[in-house]
């Protein structure tokens, strides 16, 4: 694996034929990617639109991946996050860096307060994030914490920002479900 792009992550995806008889629809690297930068960036395995979640069709994930789930939908992703080499940059340069980074991901308007780290960002989603390779920082407006592989976050719609703390590339895993459309989903009043 190299630094500069994501590794190819098989996807399997299996389906019931006419007669009720399951078999695997597909069997091939996921090809729905957005890199972010030099080792970052994510992997879209499968997006639905709707809870409950359709069950036939087609390519779940066959659509521009961005940070966000679709509305009323959710996301299951990897995401990785570049060495601390790559993070390292002077502090125009990282915050250049990051805003060009959340406008590839359609995210632009989620960096409401970056004044912590310029990755910050606020999606109205709950998140299930895992981290599997690597150490990495969660920052928050009002603290932090270092997360090892197998730590697992809750994240509801809070600012916060991944900070790799490692000289290799950190590898997570998300399931994000879109909590926009509900009422009391943890935002302000005039944040939606």
């Amino acid at each position: 694996m190299t630094n500069e792009t994501l590794p190819p992550f098989r996807r399997i995806v299996t389906a019931n034929d006419g007669e009720g008889r399951s078999g695997i629809l597909s069997d091939a690297p996921s090809p729905h990617i957005v890199q972010s930068g030099p080792g970052r960036g994510l992997v879209n395995l499968w997006a639905t639109d709707s809870m409950p979640p359709a069950l036939d069709g087609g390519d779940g994930a066959d659509r521009p991946v961005q940070l966000e789930p679709p509305p009323g939908g959710t996301v299951f992703r990897f995401f990785q996050l570049g060495p601390r080499a790559a993070e390292a940059a002077d502090p125009a340069t990282a915050e250049r860096a990051a805003a060009a980074a959340f406008e590839r991901m359609g995210a632009a308007h989620l960096r409401v307060d970056t004044r912590r780290h310029p990755s910050m960002h606020r999606s109205h989603t709950l998140d299930y994030i895992v981290l599997l390779k690597g150490s990495v920082l969660l920052v928050l407006d009002d603290g932090e914490t270092l997360l090892r592989p197998f730590d697992v976050v809750i994240q509801r719609a809070t600012n916060h920002a991944w900070v790799n703390l490692g000289d290799e590339p950190a590898l997570l895993m998300g399931v994000l479900m879109d909590g926009a459309a509900q009422e009391g989903a943890g935002l302000a009043d005039g944040e939606r």
